[in-house]
């Protein structure tokens, strides 16, 4: 399975509602697929209501001190990941393993009232920005990118001669960036400080600078955990 399946922009049109299902160790990103051991009954029953009608699930990153309140309803930052379940493998006691494609980034409004075991909110879709004053400059800003990330990536493997596909097809700078962001192990604050900004020419410049700070770092300590892994809720 490849750890991203089609590139090109994913339109879809955000719900009044949609299912949350919140993580402390996980940050989707549009466009990637993530996979997913689901065994909580409140995000087993969530699975079931996604399956059982449009698919979408949002996740979101629960913000520091939810250990406190993890049973109950604990913070979640503003900005979610909204994705699609593409495949899924229902187990005899009823649990879940899925594969979550990520579709767009979203805002969260306002969390609905209780009525169903899991959480569900009203969001906004943020569709990428491409500021005009950034246009002349963003070939340039796509290729260090590439360059840098390649510094990062172990020689020859095979996400390596994905990533070389990937950039021989022309893909749009804001994906690029999601699909880096990803894989190349930052740590969760910065990943979620990636997916809350909405302006490519922002989001790859911030990117860019984690890039540089990592490539300048010992082999041993960078960690990368290449693709990420299985995400146990």
């Amino acid at each position: 399975m490849a750890l991203f399946e089609d590139p090109r922009f994913v339109s879809a049109t955000a719900p009044a509602a949609v299912r949350l299902f919140p993580l402390p160790n996980l940050v989707l990103f549009p466009q990637v697929v993530q996979p997913l051991h689901v065994f909580e009954s409140r995000y087993c029953d969530l699975v079931e209501d996604a399956l059982s009608s449009d698919g979408l699930v949002a996740m979101g990153l629960l913000q520091p001190g939810w250990e406190r309140d993890y049973e109950g309803r604990p913070q979640v930052w503003p900005v979610v990941c909204v994705g699609q379940i593409i495949s899924h493998h229902r187990l005899p006691d009823g649990r879940f393993n899925l594969l979550l494609q990520g579709t767009y980034r979203a805002a969260i409004q306002r969390e609905l009232a209780p009525s169903t075991a899991f959480r569900q909110v009203e969001v906004d879709r943020l569709d990428d920005y491409y500021p005009a004053s950034g246009k002349a400059a963003r070939p340039a800003l796509q290729q260090r990118m590439a360059e840098l990330a390649r510094e990062l990536l172990p020689a020859r493997s095979v996400v390596c001669k994905e990533v070389d596909e990937l950039l021989s097809s022309q893909i749009p700078l804001g994906v690029l960036c999601d699909v880096f962001a990803y894989m190349l192990g930052l740590p969760l604050s910065v990943k979620q400080r990636l997916l809350a900004e909405w302006n490519v020419d922002r989001r790859a410049t911030l990117l860019m600078d984690r890039l540089a700070s990592r490539c300048e770092e010992p082999p041993a300590s960078q960690g990368l955990k290449i693709p990420p892994p299985f995400s146990l809720n």
